[in-house]
């Protein structure tokens, strides 16, 4: 289920679909993370550990993806229920994704932690990737009872 906001800013199903063009757009996408996960019920802990993913994502879908726009999904499977997050641009690619997600490996300025780190943070990671056409991350969260 897609969930956009309409035009008074309420979403319309269980997705809400941001841009990610700017830093103020990264704020923001925080914010709904956040949002999304304090209403499934996480912990302070497990807040902080996707926001972070989220936030690493989020920059690179803005720095290297050339801007994008990302989906924050409050999802079910089973018994449990959990918080998915796609980030989507059509820059690049990934030319080589072993690489990319190597500790340190970086094409910038930064750590290099932001794909391997959003990996150990999240419980599910999928990264899809074509070379001239961008890249999808997605990242779920599930929380346990």
């Amino acid at each position: 289920m897609l969930r956009e906001f309409d035009s008074t800013n309420k979403s319309v199903d269980d997705t809400i679909v941001m841009p990610l063009r700017s830093d103020e757009d990264v704020v923001r996408l925080r914010k709904t993370v956040r949002e999304s996960l304090v209403s499934v019920g996480f912990s302070l802990i497990e807040q902080t550990k996707m926001i972070t993913a989220a936030s690493e994502l989020a920059r690179n879908t803005v720095t290297y993806g050339g801007g994008g726009e990302s989906h924050v999904i409050k999802v079910t499977q089973g018994s449990r229920r959990g918080v998915r997050l796609v980030f989507i641009d059509h820059g690049p690619g990934i030319a080589d994704v072993g690489l990319a997600l190597t500790d340190g490996y970086t094409t910038g300025s930064g750590m290099g932690l932001g794909l391997s780190g959003a990996k150990r943070l999240a419980d599910d990671f999928d990264l899809q990737t074509e070379v001239g056409k961008g890249t999808t991350v997605t990242i779920t969260k599930w929380k346990l009872f």
